[in-house]
């Protein structure tokens, strides 16, 4: 997850046709770079919150139990994050496909073009963390990683098999994966058959799923398939088609709709608690997704223009431009702090959260800007333009 930066070609938001500012049309989108600014920022953002959750996921322990200050009760929910990666992946891989009638131009492209953009940076950070976890900390509740990791997580096969892992936040790559797998079919399905029969494709089997297995938990096995992504990255790729709907579609209140999809899930949370809602995790992704989706049409159709502004601003989206990279390493490093580094000057709780932050933070975001620099930015620039997304 993802984790994970430009996005795709988006229909240009005319300030004429819309009805709002020249200003908020060009932060909507850059008709000029094909880009919707807005994204990036959101992807950076979430990659940012990921980082902040494992820091504080390390030093308050008993989680799902919030056992840490209650205004840092927010850092609780990283789980989110991924899913918030997994529908802006489908959303920002729907765009070019979307303005060119739900045709992905050419499987063998499209898979060569995937595999440049994310296999590189990933087995280097397999790599980055294989040393870690050998030379200095393993990740927790893990015994260091074996030889059988290695061949497992290089053919990103971690979703099927148990090994050791040399970092937790694996997972959801080869959950990213997959999901890139199925995108050819969700397209062919959408084009012939319609939004509802693509949607019901992915949707209806997870649901059954969820019926049949009532006690299903993600969070018991992070290392395992998690079937409700299928749909977040099915919405996502809906909701791609906001950018080069109509008018009436594009002016409709995203982001009030946003507002009022998550109210529900928020409302339920708040009143179960958080070990509730960590051991429901596979409703509440299904729940939270029209919520995120909602989310991205606003920021794609320039709405709120307060966000928008932010999102664009060069900190935020120069954030999104590694958000990958930031990702894939940011857990050892974290790990390293907090496992080496943070004992050795304060003591737990609040004090060893605030040094963890103070330290991990600003040496993931530096290290991730100079690994992107040379396993994952001069990938992207090779890209075709027709797919020219980022997940």
């Amino acid at each position: 997850m993802q984790p994970s930066a430009p996005t795709g070609p988006a229909a240009p938001v005319a300030p004429a046709e819309t009805g709002r500012s020249a200003e908020t049309a060009r932060l909507a989108g850059d008709a000029g770079a094909g880009r919707v600014a807005g994204l990036d920022g959101l992807r950076g953002l979430a990659a940012l919150y990921v980082l902040v959750h494992h820091c504080w996921l390390f030093t308050f322990h008993g989680y799902p139990v919030d056992t840490g200050p209650l205004w840092l009760g927010w850092l609780l929910y990283g789980h989110l994050g991924v899913v918030l990666f997994i529908v802006l992946s489908g959303f920002s891989l729907g765009i070019a496909p979307a303005r060119h009638g739900w045709r992905l131009g050419g499987v063998a492209g499209y898979a060569r073009r995937r595999a440049r953009r994310i296999l590189p940076a990933y087995w280097a950070a397999l790599a980055f963390s294989l040393v870690i976890a050998w030379t200095v900390v393993p990740q927790p509740h893990n015994g260091p990683p074996d030889a059988a990791t290695v061949g497992v997580y290089a053919l990103l096969l971690q979703d099927f098999v148990a090994v050791p892992t040399p970092n937790g936040a694996f997972w959801s790559i080869a959950v990213e994966a997959e999901l890139y797998v199925l995108l050819p079919l969700l397209l062919l399905v959408r084009r012939r058959a319609g939004a509802a029969v693509m949607l019901a494709l992915v949707a209806v089997p997870v649901l059954a799923y969820g019926v049949a297995h009532p006690n299903v938990s993600t969070v018991d096995r992070l290392t395992w398939l998690t079937p409700q992504f299928a749909p977040l990255f099915a919405t996502g790729l809906l909701g791609a088609g906001v950018v080069v709907a109509t008018r009436r579609v594009r002016d409709l209140p995203w982001h009030w709709l946003a507002a009022a999809a998550a109210a529900p899930v928020a409302v339920v949370s708040g009143l179960f608690g958080t070990v509730w809602t960590v051991h429901h995790y596979f409703w509440v992704d299904l729940a939270i997704a029209p919520a995120i989706a909602a989310l991205l049409a606003a920021v794609a159709t320039g709405r709120p223009a307060p966000l928008v502004w932010l999102l664009a601003t060069r900190p935020v989206r120069g954030l999104g431009t590694f958000s990958y990279s930031l990702y894939l390493i940011h857990l050892p490093i974290v790990v390293t702090v907090i496992g080496v580094i943070t004992p050795r000057l304060v003591g737990p709780g609040l004090p060893a959260f605030g040094v963890t932050v103070a330290l991990a933070v600003p040496v993931a975001v530096l290290a991730a800007w100079l690994f992107a620099k040379v396993f994952e930015i001069p990938f992207q620039r090779h890209r075709a333009a027709s797919d020219g997304q980022r997940s």
